[in-house]
């Protein structure tokens, strides 16, 4: 069973109580549409960062990621030099891992290249949006054709720690899949925000 009925009485996928950082963020956030470059960018780096930690972990210091990466902007973050670098390894309010660092940093500039080639970051990554009439039962798989295509688009245009489950969660998260769970009050919500989205 992927549901749980909360104290408010409502039903939402279980993972949604499993902490409390999680709840606001099920209801509002994750499966939602998203177009803005600015968001898209922050979660495919913080999703990056999770790799190997739990998203509690990341969820918690998202604050912190924003005020240390320039707010995930694209064009601030591609100017990043070896200065920012030795910063972000002594910020304690992050996940200082000089690879992962050094790969967001990195993807700044090749999401730069995108924004050039195919108009905007939104462009690219939703022309990768699965079909929902061929996609499985809601949570239960990790990757997707899609997600596994997408990461080795990435890949080969240079960028890092972009592997095929870190994209299909932030597919998930980013509205690209609607997985809430069967029976989720927000699978509906989320569902009627993607008949609504116009797609990049």
């Amino acid at each position: 069973m992927n549901t749980i009925i909360g104290p408010d009485g409502i039903t939402r996928c279980r993972w949604s109580e499993s902490v409390p950082e999680f709840l606001r963020y099920h209801d509002t956030e994750w499966g939602f549409p998203v177009k803005d470059d600015r968001r898209l960018f922050e979660k495919l780096c913080l999703e990056s960062f999770q790799s190997g930690l739990s998203w509690r972990t990341i969820l918690v210091k998202r604050e912190n990621f924003r005020a240390a990466f320039a707010n995930f902007d694209i064009n601030k973050m591609a100017d990043f030099g070896q200065t920012d670098v030795a910063r972000l390894l002594q910020d304690k309010g992050i996940v200082r891992h000089r690879g992962k660092i050094e790969a967001v940093i990195n993807n700044a500039a090749r999401a730069q290249e995108i924004v050039a080639q195919e108009g905007s970051l939104a462009a690219f990554v939703w022309s990768y949006e699965p079909d929902a009439s061929q996609l499985g039962e809601p949570q239960t798989a990790s990757t997707s054709i899609e997600s596994i295509a997408l990461s080795k688009e990435l890949k080969k245009r240079g960028w890092k720690f972009v592997g095929p489950t870190t994209v299909y969660a932030f597919m998930q998260a980013m509205g690209l899949v609607n997985d809430h769970a069967e029976g989720c009050a927000m699978r509906a919500k989320a569902q009627q925000d993607r008949q609504s989205f116009i797609r990049p």
